[in-house]
């Protein structure tokens, strides 16, 4: 029985050593797994945190550009009523009843026809100009009204139209009036 016993004890020590490979192998698996679950926790978060970064940029950029259209369509807005102020003065002056044009004619005239010898003004109001001065008249322009005196050899041009007027008056009080209707 003495080689079955060294069979026996061979066998035990393989199974042994099987064994305590098994474990070895199983331990190292069981490594292998936890890190790899580790890293696939790893990834998860930083692509969980790189696809909220990415959220939140877009909606910041969305939020921007929803914001700059927003005070686009205001500026617009302001605009439109700006422009239909300026409108609706460019009407009431067109239609000024004929006494007080002529009233301002006159004071144009008064005020500033020594300063050329010759003067234009819109179809409407070519009548009573010449009545108003001594000024040649040298034509039609067209403008919703006022005058344009004009020096001797045309170097000088004084340009009291109703139009340019209150084109510099628009331009002159734009902020301020813009401020009263906004705020």
């Amino acid at each position: 029985m003495g080689l079955e016993n060294v069979v026996n004890d061979i066998l035990e020590q393989a199974r042994t050593e099987v064994a305590s490979i098994e474990a070895e192998v199983q331990d190292e698996a069981a490594a292998i797994i936890n890190k790899a679950k580790n890293e696939a926790k790893k990834i998860l978060a930083d692509s969980k945190t790189e696809v909220e970064a990415n959220i939140q940029r877009r909606l910041n950029q969305e939020k921007s550009s929803a914001q700059l259209e927003i005070k686009r369509s205001a500026l617009n807005a302001k605009k439109d009523v700006l422009d239909s102020v300026y409108q609706s003065a460019r009407e009431a002056i067109s239609s000024l009843p004929p006494d007080k044009n002529a009233s301002m004619l006159k004071a144009i005239l008064d005020e500033h026809g020594s300063d050329g010898i010759r003067v234009y003004s819109n179809t409407r109001d070519a009548k009573l100009v010449r009545e108003l001065t001594d000024l040649t008249f040298m034509g039609e322009i067209d403008c919703i009204g006022g005058l344009i005196i004009e020096n001797d050899d045309g170097s000088v041009r004084l340009d009291y139209t109703y139009d340019r007027i209150l084109d510099d008056v628009s331009e002159q009080t734009l902020k301020p009036v813009s401020d009263i209707l906004f705020g």
